[in-house]
């Protein structure tokens, strides 16, 4: 099965030249088309030729340099459980042929992926089936035509070399990628590091890669880390991010432009292929292949011109990823506000937290803000639509509280109500009112408030937001485009100490701060040993952020009920709702509130920043006496 190597010198000599586009999902379009998961995706080149013509047609108009073939799981094991394992001749052809038609110029890969299920390694049993499994799938495709073969989403490097070496013999070119989860480790547990090393010394292997399991972002980090080991051109496939559930239906919730970001940022390391892998759609592609081939035509990628080399440093490398132009000064987080003057100072901070109004009449509000400036608080935090409730923009009460009393606010922005282009376009007008403080969330579902039939957006999560702003921050908006001056938002970001899962919770919040974030605020802390674990977690974060405690004052019995068992993210211990049963009035109740939450603030104020206080049932004076406690 031995194939002329000038097909191996087009693919590399393209891959040399300018950075290739790679199309995108085939599975999930084929889903998205009205074929049920259960079907087997690689037969439908015999049985719907139509439709994955079509598909590959539509990502070749996208402008994608690079198609694979429909044949991810077109081995005789895969096949077996469709009972189908002796047309693997049949699917693999018929579906090289359906690619060659619609490729036009583009190059075609004859996709192949494990033939073992993912986290299962390959034993010495099952060596032989497998080897003779790649064997004839490889063959196929390659006497079909296809230009170079394309392993992809392999978690075991037994099997992933392996199935190398069956390729190497057909003379092509040998593309080798696989899968890691964001801690860098595969499906069997073994470091990313460690594959990328034993793919760049193998000689079976021309290009290697890492595809699937993370979306951009998590693969940007990882990819960043790994680049300079390479010693071999690399080409990368994110999914869309990580599906999430909306209406009982998994999701994946990337943008074709918050996809494309990454793309040139990629490209802007020196990754010299970008794709999508799950989740990504024809628009994803479109919309990446038109800037990454506006950096090529530019000059500034590819041998001679390329922006950033693997040789390159990090730093540069990440600060050219990140479409820094030379000329911008970023704003360093103490000139941003008052309030990251003395963040960065390292003084602690107070802040009282004050919902807006559900009418348009701000008078109480102001009442309760003008309390909080008299007793000294540094700032007022504005919740932004909690529990999915309708308010007053807490943007636009923020600045009425500032212009009409003169304190510093901190304006929550949720990611639930608003698409990227809202999003930009609000961080924008907040820069130009003089809002400088943003902490960003990613916001309750819709269905936990009075509008359960209102439809939440969320284009991007926190991490994403505060990524955005980042990139406002230094001159660039999320497509890329320069934006001078550059915005002075000081990033703030949520924490749950008490997360179930903590070691998820831990590995958010690094990767906020990645994103940008330079303050933390946690959710209402009851718990004081919960949070003591969740700093001690934290400390060892390469670039730390202060970290602000959440108190609430809890006013009842009652209110302590709703907080353990209505708001997300908290966690009321029993020792708490032992001592709040124990009162007989309101005011025996409120006075324990206040109580605990100086106890609590005693036991960790030497840990933290400083402290947000909640207003419990808009009851200011409460947070007051919380803060002005003895001593």
């Amino acid at each position: 099965m031995t194939t002329d190597r000038s097909t191996a010198r087009d693919y590399l000599h393209r891959l040399d030249e300018r950075p290739l586009v790679l199309d995108g999902a085939m599975g999930t379009v084929i889903y998205e088309r009205g074929v049920f998961v259960n079907a087997c995706y690689d037969e439908l080149s015999l049985s719907n030729p139509e439709l994955i013509r079509g598909i590959h047609a539509e990502y070749a108009d996208a402008g994608a340099d690079l198609i694979l073939t429909n044949t991810f799981g077109a081995n005789r094991i895969k096949l077996r459980g469709f009972g189908l394992a002796d047309r693997v001749v049949g699917i693999n052809a018929a579906a090289a042929a359906l690619a060659r038609e619609a490729a036009g110029d583009a190059l075609v890969a004859g996709d192949v992926g494990p033939c073992l299920a993912i986290g299962r390694p390959l034993t010495e049993a099952a060596a032989a089936e497998v080897e003779e499994a790649f064997r004839e799938q490889i063959a196929a495709l390659a006497d079909s035509g296809v230009d170079l073969i394309f392993l992809e989403t392999f978690a075991d490097l037994r099997e992933l070399q392996l199935a190398a070496a069956v390729a190497r013999q057909t003379g092509l070119p040998v593309h080798a990628s696989f899968t890691v989860n964001e801690r860098g480790e595969s499906a069997v547990g073994m470091a990313a590091a460690a594959m990328f090393d034993a793919l760049a010394a193998d000689p079976n292997v021309d290009t290697v890669g890492l595809n699937c399991a993370v979306g951009p972002a998590g693969l940007f980090d990882l990819v960043e880390g790994l680049l300079p080991r390479a010693g071999k051109p690399v080409l990368v496939k994110p999914n869309a991010g990580q599906p999430r559930e909306v209406g009982g239906r998994m999701l994946y919730m990337t943008t074709p432009e918050y996809f494309t970001s990454y793309a040139k940022r990629f490209v802007e390391l020196g990754v010299r292929g970008v794709g999508g892998c799950c989740g990504t759609t024809p628009a994803h592609i479109r919309t990446a292949a038109k800037s990454v081939h506006a950096l090529a035509r530019a000059g500034r990628a590819g041998t001679a011109g390329r922006l950033a080399t693997v040789a390159e440093p990090a730093a540069a490398r990440v600060r050219r990823a990140r479409g820094e132009p030379r000329e911008v000064v970023v704003v360093p987080t103490a000139a941003k506000s008052p309030f990251g003057a003395k963040l960065a100072r390292g003084e602690p901070v107070t802040s009282v937290e004050i919902l807006p109004p559900k009418s348009p009449d701000l008078g109480g509000f102001f009442a309760k803000v003008r309390a909080c400036h008299e007793a000294g608080i540094d700032a007022i935090n504005i919740p932004d639509g909690p529990r999915a409730s309708a308010r007053v923009s807490p943007m636009v009460a923020a600045l009425l509280a500032h212009q009409a009393i003169g304190i510093e606010t901190i304006p929550h922005y949720c990611c639930r109500d608003r698409n990227l282009l809202g999003m930009q376009s609000d961080v924008l007008g907040a820069a130009a009112a003089g809002l400088n403080n943003l902490l960003v969330i990613t916001g309750d579902p819709p269905k936990t408030g009075d509008y359960p039939s209102v439809t939440g957006v969320f284009d991007i999560d926190s991490i994403g937001l505060a990524g955005l702003i980042d990139g406002l921050n230094h001159g660039r908006d999320f497509g890329g485009n320069p934006i001078n001056p550059p915005t002075a938002i000081l990033i703030g970001v949520g924490a749950n100490p008490c997360a179930l899962d903590l070691d998820r919770e831990v590995e958010r919040f690094f990767r906020k701060i990645d994103a940008g974030a330079e303050y933390a605020i946690t959710q209402p802390v009851f718990e004081p040993e919960s949070l003591l674990r969740f700093l001690d977690r934290i400390e060892r974060a390469p670039h730390p952020i202060p970290v602000i405690a959440g108190v609430w004052p809890l006013a009842s019995y009652k209110n302590a009920e709703f907080m353990r068992n209505e708001v997300p993210g908290v966690v009321v211990p029993d020792r708490v709702m032992e001592r709040l049963a124990a009162c007989s009035t309101r005011e025996e109740a409120g006075a324990t509130g206040v109580e605990l939450a100086r106890e609590i603030i005693g036991r960790i104020e030497s840990r933290v920043a400083g402290f947000q206080v909640s207003a419990p049932l808009g009851n200011v004076q409460t947070a007051l006496t919380v803060l002005a406690r003895p001593g």
